[in-house]
C-alpha cells in the first residue's frame, strides 16, 4: 500500500523582516538580523513544532535603498553552523551563489555543515540576480541569465562529484593495524569543463544523509528546467492556488521527462500567514504592517527587482511605465510577472509598488482558516509543503502554537520526527555514492 503524502513545512528566518518597514513595528527587535539569541529561539521554536527545516536567504549586493534586513545580516553558513549546535532534528538550509564562489570551497563548506549537524544540511542554489554583485567580486560584468544557469549546472555537477570523494566506509580507523583509510575508496574527480577545472578529492567525508539536500528557486523557463533536473526541493511563490497548481504540475512533468521520480522533487510555495482570533483581527494586523511602508519605501523595494531602477522619476498615479527588457537579467520571472499583471489589470505605478512591497496573499485569517487553506493547497497538489515567512511579528511562534496542532489533528503533519536527517524527514532517498554504485553494478 502506498504511503500517504505528508505535508512538509519550513521557516524562513529573516531577522527584522523581508518588508521595507517591519523593523519599525514596536514588537520587532531592531537588531534582530544579527541577534544570535533570537535566531536560536526561532530555530528551537520551529523544532518544537516539528518543522522540516529553517532557511537562511542571502544576497551579495546592497545599496542605500535595500531592505533593512539586507543591510546587516548573518552569512548563512556561519549562522547555520552555530544553529546546528542548538538543534537536533530540524534541517538547516542556506543560500549560496554559484556565480560568485568556487565549487571546491562550497562543497567543503556544505560538507562540513552536513557533518557538524549530523546530516541536516541543505543548499539553496542561486545564480545571483543582482548585477551589482559583480562589482563586489572584481568582475567587469554580471553573466547573462542563461550563462548563469550554464555555470550553475556545471557547478553542481562538480560539487556533487566532490561530495562522493570518499565512499561511506572509506575511513577504517584501525589503530592496531595502523590503517586510517582504505585508499581504494578515495576518489579524485579530475573534472575539466567549460567553467571549472577541479582535481579533488574533497577533504571531508560524506555525512549520514549522503549529500546535502539541493533546493532551488528559479521560476523562469531555464530556472524551471534546472529545478526539475537537479533540485530535491523547489522554493516558489504564487498568489493563487491556480497559479501554484500550474507551476507544480509543470515542474513535476519536467522532472519525469528527465527520468526522475516527480515525488522526489518537492514544491514549497512561500507564504506569510497572518493569524488572528478573528478574520477582522488578522486583517487589522495586515493593515498595521502595510501602513508602515511609505510609497518611497515601496518604490525602492520595487526597484531592486529591476536592477535597482529609480522609479521615483515616473508619475505615481499613471499606468505602470513601459520598461522594455529592464529586469530581464536580474529577477527575470518576477519582473516579467510584474509587467504582465500591470498591463493586464491596468495598474498604476503606485498600485504595483504597494502590491509588491506589502503582498497580502491567501493566508490571512484565524488558525482554522489558515489550516484550511494549507490543506486545500496540499490536497489540490499546489504544494508538497510550505516555506513560512514572518509577515507579522511573532508569526512563527503563533503558527507553531495555533496552526501546527490543527494540521496534526487532521493527520496532515507529523507529531514526531521520522528521522534525524533532513533527507529522512523530507522522505527523500539516500543518494548512494557513485563509486560504490558502479562497483555494485560491475
Amino acid at each position: 500500500m502506498a504511503k500517504a503524502r505528508q505535508l512538509k513545512l519550513g521557516a524562513l528566518l529573516h531577522g527584522v523582516g523581508g518588508n521595507m518597514a517591519m523593523w519599525r513595528h514596536p514588537d520587532v527587535k531592531t537588531d534582530a538580523s544579527v541577534n544570535f539569541e533570537l535566531y536560536k529561539s526561532w530555530v528551537q521554536k520551529a523544532e518544537e513544532g516539528k518543522l522540516d527545516l529553517i532557511f537562511i536567504a542571502d544576497g551579495l549586493y546592497i545599496n542605500e535603498k535595500s531592505i533593512p534586513h539586507f543591510l546587516n545580516r548573518f552569512e548563512p553558513l556561519t549562522i547555520l553552523s552555530a544553529l546546528a549546535a542548538v538543534s537536533r532534528n530540524i534541517g538547516l538550509v542556506g543560500t549560496l551563489s554559484t556565480s560568485y564562489s568556487e565549487p571546491f570551497t562550497v562543497a567543503r563548506q556544505f560538507g562540513s555543515l552536513d557533518v557538524i549537524s549530523g546530516g541536516r544540511a541543505g543548499w539553496n542554489v542561486v545564480t545571483s540576480p543582482l548585477e551589482g554583485s559583480a562589482l563586489n567580486y572584481g568582475k567587469k560584468e554580471h553573466p547573462d541569465h542563461d550563462k548563469r544557469y550554464r555555470i550553475a549546472t556545471e557547478y553542481l555537477k562538480v560539487t556533487r562529484g566532490l561530495w562522493d570523494s570518499w565512499e561511506d566506509d572509506a575511513f577504517v580507523r584501525d589503530k592496531e593495524a595502523g590503517v586510517f583509510f582504505d585508499s581504494q575508496k578515495m576518489h579524485a574527480l579530475n573534472h575539466e569543463g567549460e567553467f571549472f577545472s577541479v582535481k579533488g578529492p574533497l577533504n571531508i567525508a560524506r555525512s549520514k544523509q549522503g549529500q546535502p539536500v539541493i533546493f532551488q528557486a528559479g521560476a523562469s523557463e531555464v530556472g524551471k528546467n534546472y529545478a526539475a533536473k537537479e533540485a530535491d526541493a523547489v522554493f516558489t511563490g504564487h498568489e493563487t492556488i491556480g497559479e501554484a497548481r500550474q507551476f507544480y504540475n509543470e515542474v513535476k512533468t519536467r522532472a519525469a521527462s528527465f527520468g526522475r521520480n516527480p515525488d522526489e522533487v518537492l514544491i514549497f510555495p512561500g507564504i506569510g500567514p497572518i493569524i488572528g482570533d478573528t478574520l477582522e483581527e488578522a486583517e487589522r494586523k495586515y493593515q498595521e504592517i502595510a501602513s508602515l511602508v511609505t510609497i518611497e519605501n515601496a518604490l525602492h523595494y520595487l526597484g531592486r527587482y529591476f536592477e535597482h531602477h529609480d522609479f521615483s522619476q515616473y508619475p505615481l498615479d499613471e499606468p505602470f511605465p513601459e520598461l522594455g527588457d529592464l529586469g530581464k537579467n536580474s529577477f527575470q520571472s518576477g519582473t516579467d510577472k510584474i509587467k504582465q499583471e500591470a498591463k493586464e489589470k491596468g495598474l498604476s505605478l503606485r498600485q504595483v509598488a504597494l502590491r509588491s512591497a506589502t503582498p497580502r496573499g491567501s493566508f490571512v485569517g484565524t488558525p482554522e482558516q489558515i489550516a484550511d487553506q494549507i490543506q486545500l493547497w496540499f490536497e489540490q497538489r499546489a504544494a508538497d509543503g510550505f516555506m513560512l515567512t514572518e509577515a507579522y511579528p511573532g508569526g512563527l511562534e503563533q503558527f507553531v502554537d495555533q496552526v501546527v496542532p490543527l494540521l496534526q489533528q487532521r493527520g496532515l503533519f507529523r507529531t514526531e520526527y521520522e528521522s534525524d536527517t533532513l533527507r529522512g524527514n523530507l522522505g527523500l532517498p539516500f543518494p548512494e555514492n557513485r563509486y560504490t554504485r558502479v562497483q555494485a553494478g560491475s
